[in-house]
Parts: C-alpha cells; sequence; structure tokens
C-alpha cells in the first residue's frame, strides 16, 4: 500500500489549562500573607485595579462596608447601589475580603455563620509596631564587640569569620578550608579564633556541640578533669548510659547527676536569641469558636487582603480617546484580568470556607472535647460531602491554619489514618492514639516502667489494636526514650 499525505478531519474533547484556569488554581494554595503578596503585585501591574482607602478624602471612591453585616445593612437603603453608579462599576467589580457574597452559609448544628470583621486598632490608638526597636542580629551584636582589635587584617579575618557562622552561632567550615581561601596562615586564624570565642555570648564560634558547652562551663571555672571526661563522651549521655559514664568520670551517682545538672543549665544554641531573619508569625487562614447556642461560629480572617475595586470609568474614558489600538488593547486585556481576579477570589474565599465547614463538621468532637476524640479523616471524605475533587481540597488545606479554642493547627492536622479498634468498636485516629501514648508515658511511676509491649496491652483494653512496632514508631516520633532508658533516668533522679 503506497503511503501518501491526506487530511481528517477529528472531533475530540480535551480539557485545557488556560492562564486563568492557572491562576484560579494558584490562589487556591496560598495561604493569606501569600494572597496579600500576590495581590500587591497585581495592583502594581494592572491599572484598572484600584485599592480601597479608608481614609481617602479625595472623594473619587466611597467606602465600601466593613463586614458582612454592614454590607447588609447598606444594600438594603440602596448605598451599594450608589457606589457602583459613582464608580461606574458592576456589584461584581467589588472584591472585599470579608466575604459578604458567601451567604447564605450552610447551617452546621446551629452556629451562627458570619464573615469576620475589620480588625485592628480602634481610630485615635496607637501601633505598637511603630515603637517596636529593630531586632540586633548576631553578627550585628558581634562586630560591636570587635574593639580590640587593632591589625586591620586580623579585623577582617574576624568580619570574614563572623559571616560563617550559623543561626546557632557556631562555626561549621574547618580551619584549613578558611585559611586556604583567605591566603594566612592557619595558625594565625586559630589564634584569631581563641580570641572570638571570649566575645558574648558565651559559647559562639564553637566547632560543635562539646567545645560550645566546654566554653560556657570555662567562664563558670567548672570545666574540670571529670567534667571534660563527660564532654568526650555526650553520646553516652545521649544513650542515658550513666553506669558507663561513672565508670569513665570515676565518680559517684550524686557526682554524675550534679554535672548533668550543669549541662542542661547551658545553652547549646548560644545564638538563637539575637535575630537576623526571625521566625515568621503563624498567620491564621479561618478562625473557629463557639456560638452562642453551643455551636461553632466560623469566620474567614481577612483584615490582611486588601480590598479591591474595578475602575470602569478610566477604562471608558481610554476606549472613548483616540489613542492607538495598542492601549486599547491593553486596557481591554486589563478589564478581562481584573474581572477574572475578581471572580477568583470570591470562589477562593467560598471554597475555603465550604472545606473547613466540614472539617469542623467531621472533628465537632475534638473541638467539644480535645484530641483524644480525633476522629479518622481523609480528603475523599470531604471531597465527597463537599461535592469536590481529591486534588481541591488537597489545595485548601496545604499551608493554611485554623485557629481555635484549643490552639492553631495546620488543616493537614485534621486529616489522620484509621487505627483498627478491637471488635465492633469504631476506628480510631493515628493523632489520637500518639497523644494516648503520651499519656500513658507521663503517667508511668518510676518503679513501674512501661515497656512497648506493656504500652500494647494498655491500649488493648481501651479498645485500640496496635502492633508492638507502631506503638515504638509513635514513642519514637514523640521523642520519647525507650523503657530501659527511662528506667534509669528515672533510677537517676531518685
Amino acid at each position: 500500500m503506497a503511503i501518501s499525505p491526506r487530511l481528517e478531519l477529528r472531533v475530540g474533547q480535551s480539557l485545557v489549562m488556560t492562564p486563568q484556569l492557572l491562576q484560579a488554581i494558584k490562589l487556591l494554595q496560598y495561604n493569606n500573607v501569600e494572597l496579600a503578596a500576590f495581590i500587591e503585585q497585581e495592583l502594581e501591574r494592572n491599572p484598572l485595579l484600584e485599592r480601597e482607602e479608608g481614609d481617602d478624602d479625595s472623594g473619587a471612591f466611597e467606602p465600601v462596608a466593613a463586614a458582612a453585616g454592614d454590607l447588609v445593612e447598606a444594600a438594603g437603603s440602596g448605598d451599594v447601589g450608589h457606589l457602583a453608579e459613582a464608580i461606574d462599576a458592576d456589584r461584581d467589580d467589588v472584591f472585599e475580603p470579608d466575604g459578604p457574597a458567601l451567604s447564605p452559609q450552610p447551617d452546621l448544628g446551629g452556629a451562627v455563620w458570619d464573615g469576620v470583621g475589620r480588625g485592628g486598632f480602634a481610630e485615635g490608638d496607637a501601633n505598637l509596631e511603630d515603637f517596636a526597636a529593630a531586632e540586633t542580629s548576631l553578627a550585628g551584636h558581634l562586630e560591636a564587640q570587635l574593639g580590640f582589635i587593632g591589625e586591620p587584617v586580623d579585623r577582617l579575618i574576624a568580619l570574614h569569620l563572623i559571616g560563617l557562622l550559623d543561626e546557632a552561632g557556631y562555626l561549621r567550615e574547618p580551619l584549613d578550608e578558611i585559611a586556604a581561601r583567605l591566603g594566612v596562615p592557619e595558625a594565625r586564624i586559630g589564634t584569631l579564633l581563641a580570641e572570638l570565642q571570649k566575645l558574648e555570648p558565651c559559647g559562639v564560634f564553637a566547632r560543635d556541640l562539646a567545645e560550645c558547652l566546654a566554653l560556657q562551663l570555662a567562664e563558670r571555672d567548672r570545666l574540670d578533669p571529670m567534667m571534660k571526661i563527660l564532654l568526650d563522651n555526650l553520646e553516652l549521655l545521649a544513650r542515658r548510659d550513666f553506669a558507663q559514664l561513672r565508670k569513665l568520670c570515676r565518680c559517684d551517682e550524686e557526682d554524675l547527676a550534679e554535672m548533668i545538672s550543669e549541662i542542661r543549665a547551658l545553652d547549646p544554641r548560644p545564638g538563637r536569641a539575637f535575630g537576623g531573619g526571625g521566625g515568621q508569625t503563624i498567620t491564621p487562614d479561618i478562625v473557629v469558636r463557639e456560638g452562642p447556642d453551643g455551636g461553632w461560629r466560623i469566620d474567614l480572617v481577612s483584615e490582611s487582603l486588601p480590598r479591591l475595586l474595578v475602575n470602569r470609568s478610566y477604562h471608558a474614558a481610554i476606549a472613548r480617546s483616540p489613542e492607538g489600538s495598542k492601549a486599547k488593547t491593553f486596557l481591554n486585556d486589563c478589564l478581562q484580568d481584573a474581572n477574572w481576579l475578581m471572580k477568583s477570589l470570591d470562589q477562593r474565599a467560598r471554597t475555603i470556607l465550604k472545606v473547613a465547614t466540614e472539617i469542623v463538621r467531621q472533628q465537632d468532637a475534638f473541638f467539644a472535647h480535645g484530641v483524644r476524640h480525633l476522629k479518622p479523616l481523609n480528603l475523599r471524605q470531604v471531597a465527597e460531602r463537599i461535592d469536590m475533587h481529591e486534588s481541591t481540597v488537597s489545595r485548601v488545606t496545604s499551608n493554611k491554619y485554623m485557629a481555635t479554642p484549643r490552639g492553631m493547627f495546620e488543616l493537614k492536622y485534621f486529616f489522620t489514618t484509621a487505627i483498627a479498634a478491637t471488635g465492633d468498636g469504631e476506628a480510631h485516629s493515628a493523632e489520637a492514639v500518639r497523644h494516648r501514648i503520651r499519656e500513658l508515658i507521663e503517667a508511668e511511676a518510676a518503679e513501674e516502667v512501661l515497656s512497648d509491649d506493656a504500652i500494647v496491652a494498655r491500649l488493648r483494653g481501651e479498645g485500640i489494636e496496635l502492633a508492638r512496632r507502631t506503638v515504638a514508631k509513635y514513642r519514637e516520633s514523640l521523642n520519647i526514650p525507650s523503657s530501659v532508658q527511662r528506667r534509669r533516668e528515672k533510677a537517676t533522679a531518685l
């Protein structure tokens, strides 16, 4: 059969990931902090997007209602319609992060469902952040103490060594590599390092944990021969092998317990008390609190999100002007992007609230009674109840936090695997079982330390079927030592 080119017409369906769809998926994964940064970028890029400023005296834009209840009242009096006419914008062109479009909301056991109002200080109150002092970094603190160095070369070497310190204050790079890179003798760096190790906080510029502790003990005049032997055998101390430590140090139990107590009083990471970046504060995306009728009230936290307006007046003015087609095409694209952003933000708020609602519904016992009542839950169960795909639920619960009366939890925390129950009882969540193991170990007596097998027997008596190796795995994940190590530690304490 001869091979020849020919034309064929085929009809088919395929899913195309448009840029708008990719943006909607990306917005769904963002938490409030990331979303606020993204909106700031869009405000700079798109001239049709405007920020609603409450203290704007120009009169070009009227303020939008602050909370869901305020917006309902404004709609009843016609204020929202007046606002749309004033800026030549549709009601859909106003994005309010407080989520007024989320009403009506689903009922959860008679709970009250409202959007969260604007937060912050009342008018006239001082903002404490305006008076917060700048955080001193470890490098800045050490550089301020370099007055004793007179030689310019030594000062440059000292500044280089300060730059090599990690967050804990340790100098991890070998001295020979530093000397080769700087082109100076290693002995000179060693001599200078000995002087730098006298700076505050005590313990900085140490090469390892033993040296860090030794520097602090030397300052307290407690670095005797027995203490040096103990520092040289920190791995035995980590294993709680006190019998071998007493043999090496040639001391009795009382002396060993005193030395261990002194070591525990030291700071193994002296540089952590200083800034340099600082830890980022976790900002909740959802707040759950008890309602007046005994149900749960769920609010979307949106104070950090700017309020957006689409300025159609500007677009109409440019469209009527005799400008070139490039400017009009650019503004048309900007208008399309702004409209899509508004819809995406509204859909994101609806989706997050819907997923959070189902999580609270499923884990109602946890919120009421504590972690021991946390139920097994997976993404599929939530997705089926709210008629969404598992991937959507996964994106919603990723990197987002919920503030509850029992603390701050990542949404992923409420999804735990199931542990089989004895008989016909209900399954238990893995997190609840870990919590029960911790309770059993914390309540054990010094003369009756529970082994993993004993814990298995206790759990089986409570209706939890668990293998010994699983108990050991959960115990290690909680950083709890074995029964042998706990027995040694309790005996030493007695």
